[in-house]
């Protein structure tokens, strides 16, 4: 058994070792340009300070600090390897394709170029759409609530932590529809089934957003609302792509109609 799996593990190895080795050559690419992309990612919350400098007496004292010696080195590590994944996510996804490659068809092995680029379109969609749209609502509300009596100070390596969990829970949730258009290639699953996982895809939804949003909930509505609505993308997709044969009841009763067909014609003949 191990026999046959050997030459599996060792094309697992080979795939493993390209996305590592992609992810560390854009690490240190990325880490050049830490500067600029610390700023980025900073953006949100110093217009968060902002605003509670327009409402807060406590105005001139919030400010971003660190708690750390060599803080600064260890948040510049954390953004350089934030960036790496997203800017070696084409080639990590082509590894995953070209592994499960063998076990596929030929016409599905066309899916090469669709599959990296709607997998990472749709992730940096995610990632825009939690910087745009979910943080500036999350950390207004966070920071500026209780703001008038307290000073805010907001430790770097906690935000780049927090940050970094929401952008890649958002990416990651946005490449739904990319899975389950893959599924449905494979045939794993089909349109009726996700009808009826619904129900439970809507608790599940919620229990993620939770865990990846801060805990208020506009911005947990704000992760699970767009989920909810990439579900029911999906489901669109995989209808597409693999959509349900009848039901067997249908089956069945077009069989004894069938049958019921032959019997008048004999007693027709008759």
């Amino acid at each position: 058994m191990f026999d046959e799996l050997r030459p599996h593990l060792v094309e697992l190895r080979k795939r493993l070792a390209i996305s590592a080795a992609s992810l560390i050559v854009m690490f240190f690419v990325m880490f050049y340009f830490h500067e600029p992309l610390l700023n980025w990612m900073v953006e949100p919350l110093n217009t968060a300070l902002i605003e509670v400098g327009k409402i807060s007496v406590h105005a001139a004292d919030g400010m971003i600090t660190t708690s750390q010696v060599g803080g600064a080195f260890f948040v510049a590590l954390k953004v350089a390897f934030f960036a790496a994944i997203v800017g070696a996510l084409p080639i990590i996804l082509s590894q995953i394709w070209l592994f499960i490659a063998p076990g596929l068809y030929a016409n599905e092995k066309k899916m090469l170029i669709p599959f990296i680029v709607g997998g990472t379109v749709m992730f940096i969609v995610g990632v825009m759409f939690a910087y745009y749209v979910v943080t500036p609502f999350g950390f207004d509300f966070l920071i500026t609530f209780g703001s008038f009596k307290f000073t805010p100070l907001i430790n770097i390596e906690d935000y780049v932590g927090f940050f970094t969990k929401i952008m890649f829970g958002f990416g990651l949730a946005f490449e739904l529809p990319v899975f389950a258009y893959f599924l449905a290639l494979l045939g794993l699953i089909d349109d009726r089934q996700m009808i009826a996982f619904f129900k439970y895809a809507i608790v599940i939804i919620f229990i993620v957003a939770a865990l990846l949003t801060p805990p208020d909930v506009l911005t947990q509505l704000l992760m699970a609302g767009p989920l909810i609505i990439l579900y029911g993308i999906s489901i669109i997709i995989v209808k597409m792509v693999n959509p349900a044969g009848p039901l067997e009841d249908d089956d069945d009763d077009s069989e004894e109609d069938d049958v019921e067909e032959e019997q008048k014609k004999l007693e027709e003949s008759k």
